[in-house]
């Protein structure tokens, strides 16, 4: 199963603030936000904190510590056998797999798990989301573009 995956943050080299997956084959989203009650900088109060919640309402979850987040994540990948996570920027693919710690030498039960980086020139997530900064949008967007190349 091939899903793609955004994340926003708090900043650069900040914490997660919200992360989504969308599977190719338009089947169920994951979309998780964290409590982030200090944002580092302006942009992230102006352009990702008001956008948290516009997703539909069946996919809206309550902010949530990131450890209730982690434990959530693993519950929902635990009907797959492997997940190829397709991502255009490294540090998504590092907020996801930072969130999969949930102690010194503990990790959230996760299936066999391929990631991909793909760049993509002159490709912005932000620009063709329907909603920028808005994770779950986002990687929508990221999704759209790439498939529509592969075809």
């Amino acid at each position: 199963m091939r899903y793609f995956l955004d994340c926003e943050y708090n900043g650069f080299g900040g914490g997660l603030i919200s992360l989504a997956l969308v599977p190719e084959d338009h089947g169920e989203e994951f979309y998780a936000v964290v409590i982030c009650n200090e944002p580092l900088n302006e942009w992230v109060q102006r352009n990702v904190q008001p956008y948290l919640d516009h997703v539909p309402i069946s996919h809206q979850h309550p902010p949530q510590e990131s450890i209730e987040v982690a434990h959530h994540l693993s519950s929902w990948l635990s009907g797959f056998p492997e997940v190829e996570i397709v991502a255009d920027w490294p540090e998504d693919i590092a907020l996801f797999c930072l969130l999969l710690i949930t102690g010194n030498g503990d990790m959230v039960a996760v299936p066999s798990l391929t990631f991909r980086l793909w760049k993509l020139p002159g490709f912005s997530t932000a620009r063709n989301s329907a909603v920028p900064h808005n994770a779950l949008h986002d990687a929508r967007s990221l999704r759209d573009h790439v498939l529509s190349h592969l075809e």
